[in-house]
């Protein structure tokens, strides 16, 4: 009974809007709850929004790595050539950069849920059979999903705490340390949802007799 009661405080805190509610709410067991919720919900809409606009899944997550990457190269170009020859430099030139690279990170690694080149073990499940091989492409959904929940809940948490307490991006006079921590769930969420994308393309390769295993390379597209 009080699993459900802390998901009602937490849906209730969400409602309200307020970071110091939201945090202390989601210190809470039932927001494992509402996580493993959000994220596989989360991720069956991302699918489908990528089953319906095939634009936004071929480039959303990689407009989002070339921009932050571009912004990266730009922020230290400019901010080299302003320290080491006008002997000026932004206070956050060397703080925002970082950021910048974890939201790339991130999305990128959505991307690459998308085209396999994780971990999977081709050659060893080659030699297994059409079902073996099911099976294994099933558990490596559940995992990864495991896995987003897991990051879902705990960066909310962060995401969370740091609005709570204000915390400000050093070298900024308002930049919120929550704005860009938020991204790490959004980010999750978009995984969970490339992880369903693959399996129903498993599945239906699976039905069909198409082959399941496919040799995947680093950049392909």
């Amino acid at each position: 009974m009080t699993l459900w009661s802390d998901v009602l405080g937490i849906l209730s805190a969400l409602g309200s809007g307020d970071s110091w509610t939201i945090s202390k709410a989601l210190a809470a067991e039932g927001v494992w709850v509402i996580g493993a919720v959000a994220t596989i919900l989360g991720g069956v809409l991302v699918a489908a929004l990528y089953s319906w606009f095939p634009v936004l899944e071929r480039n959303f997550e990689r407009s989002v790595m070339v921009y932050t990457y571009l912004a990266i190269a730009v922020i230290i170009f400019v901010e080299v050539i302003r320290r080491f020859v006008f002997s000026m430099q932004a206070p956050w030139s060397t703080t925002l950069p970082p950021v910048l690279f974890m939201i790339m990170t991130w999305f990128g690694c959505s991307y690459n849920i998308r085209l396999r080149t994780h971990l999977a073990f081709s050659e060893f499940r080659n030699s297994m059979s059409r079902g073996f091989q099911m099976l294994c492409l099933s558990l490596d959904m559940v995992l990864w999903l495991g896995v987003c929940i897991i990051v879902v809940v705990t960066g909310s948490r962060v995401a969370a705490n740091s609005a709570s307490n204000f915390q400000i991006l050093a070298g900024t006079d308002n930049f919120m340390q929550w704005w860009y921590l938020i991204t790490v769930p959004i980010a999750f969420i978009l995984m969970a949802g490339r992880v369903i994308e693959n399996w129903y393309e498993d599945l239906a390769n699976y039905r069909s007799g198409a082959e399941l295993i496919k040799p995947t390379v680093i950049g392909a597209d």
